[in-house]
């Protein structure tokens, strides 16, 4: 709540205003029993005294109910608008800072935690928050406002007696929604923490189905979905069940109440103590706390529920977030493209060292192929030099300057990249091209698609350039895709370039093609290639070997073919017949 509040407060005349009708409606509909009884004790007087009944006064007061009943509609009306605009204006500020901190997120903290689980808390729980919101906040506070005004009148208009029997009620209703809330709260947060699996365990299956056939997991696949469903199922049934226990045992209670007041107060009434009007006023009241307590119950589950979703919502918000950039920030006017590692210490976590020492020196538009076996450190070096991870240890410059100095958003301008993974959105294949570079004409998306050596191929679709790629991306092929996204790299035309297996998925005599086209985009920047194909980087200015986070060897394709060591060995191992 208290986190909540922060955001409630930019709305609050909206909820000032709201608890102020909330509290006329409570008072007026706390009132209107007491005019009932009054139109009764009339009759009751008139039979008495045997004459007829006050047709003035009757009239009056049933006037004045349906005055009271009217200006009561009018005010939940309006209090339920403003509240609407209140809280969903609210939730939208909530949704908008979960979007924007996952953008001050660390890369570190999407590596640990599943998208499924992320997505969970940014639909299912916030809407969840959201509904908690609009269904408990009036009717919580109407529900204890008007607890509290009828007990009122019950002690002031009505019958000191049958206001003591009402109270009695609450020690009873405590007492077990203490019990029964004690036992579902856990139930609830083991719920939602379920939902997070489900949703995790959806987005991988889904994205891996082509694997799962492949290898025909299905059945392993719906057994897993089985067991979480099981799981999901046990805390919904469980959850769901215990809360409902509340109010058939809330009913009951009321009921014995009335039946207790109906006992005294026949009584009383048979005396002369009271009038029937007194008795009828009294049980309505007993009929109007029923509403409430069960009003307080019910959303209590609804609170639980909430709260479950908000704690999902708030621990999320509440993460560590990127460093703040280093102040006074240090600028690079004209980059040169000097990259120094210099004694570069990184892990990922601590018992688990991934870069040992590595020291290398890439001079300005030259080319640096990074090679070695998988698990070598290969793409975490491309991780630090964009700064997606900060290193342990040792030293990064970029023309001189410490890269821990510069801030990430304008390191990141220097760099283009084309990654294995292959990032297609759902809009037209210009679209996709363009994202390199907002002002682009179709002039220049033409011209970097034929770099990429995907021109032709967009020419013979129906549609060319205005093409719509789907949602899945898999209306074209693998290869095509890191094709638009190499021509989406040239049009970003930036000062260094990063390759990481960025021809893996393109076939040879392409890849021979695009070798050309790539070796003329990179002439005059630095440029760094990761890559399992060893014939595409013989013409690196620099081989730097990795093997167990640590550089071995180090020089040009020919320097390292005559060392006869580790790479020679490699290069062999795939150019047997060369």
């Amino acid at each position: 709540m208290r986190k909540l509040l922060k955001y409630i407060k930019i709305y609050k005349w909206h909820f000032i205003i709201s608890i102020f009708l909330i509290i006329v409606v409570a008072g007026l509909v706390s009132y209107a029993p007491v005019l009932e009884g009054s139109i009764i004790t009339s009759f009751q007087k008139s039979i008495d005294n045997k004459s007829g009944f006050d047709k003035v006064f009757v009239t009056r007061t049933v006037i004045t109910l349906i005055s009271v009943y009217t200006f009561v509609a009018i005010c939940r009306l309006t209090f339920n608008q403003l509240l609407t605009i209140a809280i969903q204006k609210t939730m939208k500020k909530i949704r908008n800072d979960v979007q924007q901190k996952i953008h001050r997120m660390p890369i570190r903290y999407f590596d640990t935690h599943p998208i499924g689980d992320i997505m969970s808390r940014m639909s299912n729980d916030v809407e969840s928050l959201s509904n908690g919101m609009q269904q408990a906040f009036a009717s919580v506070f109407n529900a204890i406002l008007t607890i509290l005004f009828i007990i009122t009148f019950m002690f002031v208009s009505v019958n000191w007696q049958f206001a003591l029997l009402a109270l009695a009620m609450f020690p009873i209703i405590f007492i077990i929604s203490r019990f029964i809330l004690k036992a579902s709260g856990p139930l609830y947060a083991k719920r939602f923490k379920t939902y997070g699996v489900l949703a995790g365990h959806l987005q991988e299956q889904y994205t891996g189905y082509k694997e799962i056939t492949l290898y025909n997991k299905q059945e392993d696949s719906a057994k897993m979905f089985d067991g979480i469903m099981v799981d999901l199922s046990k805390y919904v049934f469980r959850s769901d069940f215990v809360s409902g226990l509340l109010n058939p045992i809330i009913s009951t209670v009321t009921y014995i109440t009335i039946v207790i007041m109906a006992l005294i107060g026949g009584k009383l009434a048979i005396e002369g103590t009271i009038v029937l009007g007194t008795l009828h006023a009294g049980i309505r009241y007993i009929w109007r706390l029923s509403s409430p307590i069960t009003q307080v119950t019910q959303m209590s589950v609804v609170i639980q529920s909430s709260t479950a979703a908000a704690k999902r919502v708030f621990d999320f918000l509440d993460e560590d977030e990127e460093k703040p950039d280093y102040e006074p920030a240090e600028h690079i006017e004209n980059l040169q493209g000097h990259v120094t590692f210099e004694n570069v210490d990184f892990a990922y976590s601590k018992d688990k060292p991934i870069l040992k020492n590595v020291s290398f020196d890439v001079k300005p538009g030259q080319m640096i192929a990074i090679v070695g076996p998988t698990g070598s450190g290969k793409t975490t070096i491309i991780n630090l030099l964009m700064r997606f991870y900060d290193i342990d240890s040792g030293k990064i410059r970029l023309d001189g300057i410490n890269l821990n100095h510069l801030k990430k958003d304008e390191l990141r301008t220097h760099f283009g990249m084309v990654l294995q993974d292959t990032w297609l959105f759902h809009g037209t294949i210009a679209d996709n091209i363009k994202y390199g570079r907002d002002d682009a004409t179709m002039e220049e998306i033409i011209q970097a698609a034929k770099y990429a050596n995907i021109h032709h191929y967009i020419s013979t679709l129906p549609d060319g350039y205005n093409m719509v790629i789907n949602e899945e991306g898999n209306n074209i092929s693998q290869g095509e895709k890191q094709l638009l996204t190499i021509a989406r790299a040239f049009l970003a035309n930036p000062s260094m370039l990063i390759l990481d297996e960025a021809t893996s998925t393109v076939d040879t005599r392409l890849e021979v093609m695009l070798q050309e086209a790539m070796k003329n985009i990179m002439s005059g920047r630095t440029s760094f290639v990761i890559a399992h194909r060893l014939s595409t980087i013989k013409n690196a200015d620099l081989i730097v070997v990795l093997k167990d986070g640590e550089i071995i060897e180090m020089g040009t394709h020919n320097e390292l073919i005559a060392q006869k060591g580790f790479y020679e060995n490699l290069y062999n191992s795939q150019f047997e017949n060369d």
